[in-house]
């Protein structure tokens, strides 16, 4: 698998010319002509570029710097903020990044170009897998305070989709409560899922001891869905769950999420008599966990 992956990268990077300074026959390598691309039309704080983009500072800064002398960039400092640094195009920028745009197509064309329908059919298909893929490798998932930034806006997402998604809506000043007090260690954990530094997905526990542990606030982005990462996210707090010395992860969850109920069975758990009282509850699961 590894040997197969690295003959993809090398055969990638030298067709779609990543390799030379002269990026598509301009007069600057690929990074700099990436970063003209991720500024955009309306512009890009500066740390925002840096974690979409997962480089560090320095080379960020260095890119920008050149781009700047070039006359294609300008950074200034933000208008809310001054302390965050905002790139934006010039009008010779824009004129780059048009021009960019268009030799991106014809590079493209090239690649389908020499290929019979059936072949191009499969070139596409197969690259829009690969895409799909790597986005879900690149996916970090880590614990988070629950009050933070990244942890209120998977709740506010996830509290709008089953506003949503619920027959009659979803107050939640009507369900059980779980604060965030409650999913804080040592009495629980918030785990967040991060594409490129965007929050797409949380989940948490909450410890009772000796009790079987609760599984809260599953969420999954739609953008994110389709490419495991909710089995991923949930496999990560079942690891956390353990690690406590869990030996059971109860949920509860309502008919309303088809998605959730078919990925909870397939991941082991089994239907169970209702344990609690949550109103907004239709199905009630539970898993044994192996330490």
């Amino acid at each position: 698998m590894v040997r197969t992956i690295r003959e993809f990268n090398r055969t990638l990077t030298q067709r779609v010319g990543a390799l030379s300074d002269h990026f598509l026959g301009r007069q600057r390598p690929l990074a700099e002509s990436r970063l003209l691309w991720e500024i955009g039309e309306l512009g890009c704080d500066v740390r925002a570029l840096r974690s979409r983009l997962a480089l560090d500072a320095g080379y960020v800064s260095r890119l920008l710097r050149s781009l700047e002398a070039a006359g294609l960039v300008a950074v200034a400092a933000g208008e809310g903020d001054r302390r965050v640094r905002r790139a934006s195009l010039t009008p010779a920028g824009r004129r780059e990044r048009a021009l960019l745009d268009s030799r991106s197509d014809a590079l493209a064309r090239s690649m389908l170009a020499p290929l019979k329908g059936d072949q191009r059919e499969r070139l596409v298909a197969a690259m829009a897998e690969v895409e799909r893929l790597l986005t879900a490798s690149t996916v970090e998932i880590r614990a988070v305070d629950p009050d933070g930034e990244l942890a209120r806006h998977c709740l506010s997402e996830y509290l709008r989709e089953l506003d949503d998604r619920f027959d009659g809506g979803f107050d939640p000043a009507g369900s059980l409560p779980a604060d965030a007090g409650d999913l804080r260690p040592p009495e629980g954990v918030f785990l967040v899922a991060a594409l490129q530094g965007e929050p797409v997905g949380c989940g948490a526990l909450r410890f009772h001891g000796d009790a079987p542990t609760e599984l809260k606030r599953m969420w999954v982005a739609p953008e994110a869905r389709g490419v495991g990462l909710g089995r991923r996210l949930l496999g990560e707090l079942e690891r956390h769950a353990a690690e406590q010395g869990a030996r059971c992860i109860r949920l509860e969850t309502n008919r309303a999420l088809p998605e959730a109920v078919a990925m909870y069975r397939s991941a082991g758990y089994r239907e169970v008599d209702a344990f609690n009282h949550e109103p907004y509850a239709d199905h009630w699961f539970e898993k044994e966990l192996t330490t």
